[in-house]
């Protein structure tokens, strides 16, 4: 292959490139509008964990309660639909994300590799999403119930800003999304040999205690039961792990 030709190709692969950003970034901006465009049905589903009727707290029996939300800045309610718009639309597009990325990498890949990188990838996605739905019907409602009603005198009242319950609501999010992502890691880790089944039950004790300190981190309440109710699933994902590293060991 001559000078010129190779230079060629690592054109012709660097404008398939910026083709695959344009097309993604259109896709994203694309769901973004959407989502900004409806603005009532999004913030319902967004503050839906701040009404005592919630799917949640019914479930659990809870006692009626009543959370007020107020804006402290001028610009907050405009930048916070902008904000939550972005977020909704990078959600909604990233499976084509995701599509577009793979079709690029593909040819780069032989026929097994793609099908290891579809499984890989799918899983993620898939667990990614799992953790996100537990953040928002289990953790977040229970984490925002207890410290947007708690009060340490009958004569402060609670009032939570905007900005505070969106920011807690995504980085939580995120937080879970990323936690639940666990399998995955532990599957490719015993893949590469790094990672057996026997060493996870051996410091099973260990990862419980370990567990049990990132779910207080993650939620930053003194309640017993929502420290539970966070570090339970964690725990399967632990157990679950166990199972597909046993598999393949």
């Amino acid at each position: 292959m001559s000078k010129q030709s190779t230079v060629q190709t690592f054109w012709q692969h660097l404008d398939e490139l910026r083709g695959v950003i344009l097309r993604t970034l259109g896709g994203i901006a694309l769901c973004a509008a959407v989502a900004f465009c409806f603005k009532d049905t999004l913030f319902s589903v967004i503050l839906a964990p701040t009404h005592a009727d919630f799917f949640t707290y019914r479930l659990l029996g809870a006692e009626p309660f009543r959370l007020s939300l107020v804006n402290t800045m001028l610009t907050e309610q405009f930048v916070t639909h902008l904000r939550i718009a972005a977020y909704v639309g990078l959600l909604m597009a990233s499976p084509y994300v995701i599509y577009q990325l793979l079709r690029y990498l593909s040819p780069a890949l032989y026929e097994n590799e793609r099908r290891h990188v579809r499984t890989i990838v799918g899983s993620a996605y898939m667990m990614f999403i799992v953790g996100t739905l537990v953040c928002y019907f289990i953790l977040f409602p229970l984490t925002v119930r207890f410290l947007g009603t708690y009060q340490v005198s009958e004569e402060v009242v609670p009032l939570l800003s905007l900005q505070s319950y969106i920011d807690t609501l995504t980085m939580m999010c995120l937080v879970m999304g990323i936690v639940f992502e666990l399998p995955v890691l532990c599957a490719l880790l015993s893949r590469m040999n790094l990672l057996t089944r026997s060493a996870m039950r051996t410091y099973r004790r260990h990862a419980m205690v370990v567990i049990l300190i990132v779910a207080a981190v993650i939620t930053p309440t003194g309640d017993v039961f929502t420290l539970l109710m966070v570090s339970a699933p964690i725990y399967l994902l632990y157990e679950l792990s166990i199972l597909l590293v046993k598999k393949q060991n």
